[in-house]
């Protein structure tokens, strides 16, 4: 147990490295691997979408009679998320790229499907050039002539651009953006004016509102006034009493003592204001024949009856 933590080993002296038994593996043995898809793909199978960057746990294998410059080639073996179908691919150290191989197509490599037209026509024209002298004179008289035609062109955006040159964008900007705080400022008075228009008729008709109610204050103040006027100042105090008086009197209740501070404001009014409230008793036939009873009561106690004319 003390051993497992050293870093050299005992080596005795009669060890031969060469007879150690060497593991006899095949070549084209694979590996589980975990990678990324290096590419867009989509399945043939079932249509579905592999990003790029998805991870896989792929099986790794090296490809045989296959080299590019001495560097070895690998495949890989990868399963679609959805049906599970294989999708192989392996590495093109060429183009310092990946190919799809089986299972799949690779999506959005327009831009490399181009450069390698590019590539094949510039190689076809070398190949041609190689053996065709007049090969050649044709294609630099196609060259100088494209050549020219892209100088005129350049003239051309030169001339143009001059023309636009003159334009002060500037200027037209500053101008613009005057106009513009014009217009605002002309909708700002009128929004100001029209405010102050609505202020106005509002006010108008307040004031006239007001006048009239003013108006009719004063006619009913004014016949108040006239009817305060034509009462006497007493006529409260007689009009309580009175009305006292008046309902004792029907209610046959006995009349209270008048005071005599009382009866002195009573006649501050005049006779005419007290003469409504005495009421002259006027005499009936039962007052002056009187019953034979009473005549008879009278004469047996010998008490003397006087009748008072009116």
């Amino acid at each position: 147990m003390s051993e497992r933590k050293v870093l050299n080993k005992y080596y005795p002296p009669d060890f031969d490295p060469a007879k150690i038994p060497k593991l006899k593996l095949p070549k084209d043995r694979q590996y589980v691997v975990r990678l990324m898809a290096p590419f867009n793909m989509r399945c043939k199978t079932c249509g579905e979408y592999i990003y790029k960057g998805k991870k896989f746990n792929a099986r790794k294998e090296t490809v045989q009679n296959e080299h590019y410059m001495g560097l070895p080639i690998f495949r890989f073996y990868i399963k679609c998320t959805r049906c599970l179908a294989e999708i192989t691919f392996k590495t093109d150290p060429e183009n310092t790229d990946y190919a799809m191989e089986h299972g799949a197509t690779r999506n959005f490599q327009a831009e490399k499907l181009l450069e390698e037209e590019e590539k094949r026509i510039q190689q076809e024209r070398e190949d041609e050039e190689l053996n065709n002298p007049m090969k050649v004179l044709e294609n630099r008289t196609k060259d100088s002539k494209m050549e020219m035609e892209v100088l005129e062109n350049l003239q051309e955006l030169k001339e143009l651009n001059q023309r636009q040159a003159l334009v002060d964008f500037e200027g037209m900007i500053d101008r613009y953006r005057e106009l513009e705080k014009r217009e605002r400022e002309r909708e700002k008075e009128e929004d100001e004016r029209e405010t102050k228009e609505m202020l106005e008729r509002a006010l108008v008709k307040r004031l006239r509102d007001s006048d009239s109610e003013s108006d009719g204050e004063e006619e009913s103040s004014r016949g108040h006034l006239k009817q305060t006027c034509a009462d006497k100042p007493t006529d409260i105090l007689t009009a309580d009493k009175a009305a006292n008086l008046q309902g004792t009197s029907s209610g046959g209740v006995k009349r209270p003592k008048v005071e005599s501070w009382e009866k002195s404001v009573g006649t501050l009014g005049g006779r005419g204001a007290l003469s409504s409230l005495v009421v002259r008793k006027k005499p009936t036939e039962m007052d002056k024949k009187p019953n034979r009873e009473e005549a008879s009561t009278a004469s047996q106690s010998g008490t003397a009856v006087t009748f008072q004319t009116p």
